[in-house]
């Protein structure tokens, strides 16, 4: 290592080493509980396994796209008789201790069924419409969690590119849907056949600009 103004090397002495120890910093293990004690100040906030996952206030397209899922599935299931349908903001703790908020998820209304709890055998299927900020997330940590709680499909929804990534309970991959989506849960008579490309065409042009 060499000195800044002279280039003559910097002297080294073992006396001069000070070995310098950090603290540990204990990070708190995250509970449905502490999640609720935070501000409502406009973000979203989840724990999956004591991590805290905080999104910010989603734009116009995300909400349009979720939106459409939702116009979509709310009718499907209610006709079906199979369930009910919820679109976020809305706090759902799906296994002991943690908290999700699915921009869609579909669900059988069971004796089980609490005010802010859902389990994940319950789940016929959540939507995750896709932001910048939280892609890896919902493509890494939401998808194992909800694989892993036996949720009956997991969508995630790419505006950008106008797909869905479907995983099916089970599924070591996804299918890619760029076209017609078709979903049929337990119990369904018949099956919802959704046209992507429509759906997509649906949202207004002015939030598919950036």
């Amino acid at each position: 290592m060499r000195g800044i103004l002279s280039g003559a090397p910097l002297p080294f002495s073992r006396r001069a080493e000070h070995p310098m120890g950090m603290p540990a910093v204990q990070m708190p293990y995250w509970t449905a509980a502490l999640v609720r004690e935070l501000p409502d100040d406009g973000n979203r906030y989840e724990c999956i396994d004591g991590e805290l996952l905080v999104t910010p206030s989603p734009e116009n397209l995300h909400q349009s796209v979720a939106g459409e899922f939702y116009r979509l599935l709310f009718p499907y299931v209610r006709e079906m008789g199979i369930g009910y349908v919820q679109h976020s903001p809305l706090d759902v703790e799906l296994d002991d201790g943690m908290i999700v908020q699915p921009d869609v998820l579909a669900f059988r209304l069971t004796p089980e069924i609490k005010q802010k709890r859902i389990h994940g055998r319950d789940l016929l299927l959540t939507v995750e419409v896709l932001s910048p900020g939280t892609a890896s997330r919902d493509r890494g940590v939401k998808r194992a969690f909800y694989q892993r709680i036996g949720v009956g499909e997991y969508w995630i929804v790419h505006p950008a590119s106008r797909l869905v990534e479907r995983w099916v309970r089970g599924a070591t991959a996804p299918v890619w849907e760029d076209a017609v989506l078709t979903w049929q849960p337990e119990g369904a008579a018949h099956a919802l056949v959704i046209d992507l490309p429509a759906l997509f065409d649906a949202v207004p042009e002015q939030f598919r600009t950036p």
